[in-house]
């Protein structure tokens, strides 16, 4: 695949942190403006004028479309790439930053610009929930919960977070799943606090809830912990943070294709970082190669 030359910036000034305007600029002019590339900017207001923009830019043969904003903005302008001939860069100012921390793309931004100048791009997978792409990770239970009352939050950050997940810890009613993956028989599992299914290590903010996922090997992974098991698994966040999550007793993983998730009852599911309705059936599965990321 050809090095990018003709980029547009797309760019989130609602993320979550403030950057300058001046220094992302100037940065950009000063690293990316040169050896024959076209560059241009634009600013995304919602998640479909993006989506729009993004369109636009494919259309008027942009090879490259860099995002200056978070998790849930690669998955809105990202969707929009899935099989098409476009590069995505990220430029990361969102508050968990999961998608950059887990191909090492620099948190600041300007040495992200500074990096990403001379990466390649690379076909990565993406996920899909009842058709809904997700790059990152998807949640089914309290792990979807907690973002619903993290979005109510004015601040930003990883405190915030850890008080929404205390919240809902508390208030999260769980039900019984009935979990089928690749065709194999049936698994119930009984009452889950935490189901996530992740296409690439992180949440965000440091916390690798699949360790071992890679993205471009063709699966997805499932860690799970039942209600059942949850004090005893308290003591263990912080592994978490060390990429050893996985090694501790109780928490159930599984690597796959495809899977198909009963609930008893619907309720919503957790996107890249967005909550989002769904049925009681969420279909899970994986499309190969159908991203197009600069890597560094």
């Amino acid at each position: 695949m050809k090095a990018p030359s003709n980029i547009r910036v797309l760019i989130n000034l609602n993320s979550g942190i403030g950057v300058s305007m001046r220094i992302l600029l100037e940065t950009f002019q000063e690293v990316w403006d040169c050896d024959g590339r076209t560059i241009s900017y634009q600013f995304s207001k919602s998640a479909t004028d993006g989506c729009e923009k993004a369109r636009i830019a494919i259309a008027e043969g942009v090879d490259t479309i860099i995002v200056v904003g978070g998790d849930g903005m690669i998955n809105t302008i990202g969707s929009v790439l899935i099989h098409q001939p476009v590069n995505l860069g990220v430029i990361p100012t969102g508050s968990g930053n999961g998608f950059a921390r887990h191909f090492d793309i620099p948190l600041q931004p300007r040495q992200a610009i500074k990096r990403l100048v001379s990466a390649m791009p690379q076909e990565v997978d993406v996920g899909t929930a009842n058709g809904q792409p997700f790059f990152a990770t998807c949640s089914l239970a309290w792990d979807a919960a907690l973002v619903k009352t993290f979005e109510k939050s004015p601040v930003r950050g990883i405190l915030p977070y850890f008080f929404a997940a205390t919240y809902e810890l508390f208030e999260y009613k769980a039900q019984s799943f009935t979990v089928c993956m690749d065709d194999e028989t049936p698994l119930v599992f009984d009452h889950p606090m935490l189901f996530t299914i992740a296409n690439l290590t992180q949440y965000g903010g440091g916390a690798q809830i699949a360790p071992h996922a890679k993205a471009n090997d063709g699966y997805l992974w499932l860690t799970a912990a039942l209600k059942s098991d949850v004090a005893k698994l308290i003591p263990s966040l912080p592994k978490l943070f060390d990429g050893t999550i996985d090694r501790v007793e109780g928490i159930h993983t599984h690597r796959f294709k495809r899977m198909t998730v009963t609930r008893i009852n619907e309720g919503p599911i957790q996107v890249d970082g967005e909550v989002v309705p769904s049925t009681r059936q969420v279909e899970l599965g994986i499309l190969p190669g159908a991203l197009r990321v600069l890597v560094p």
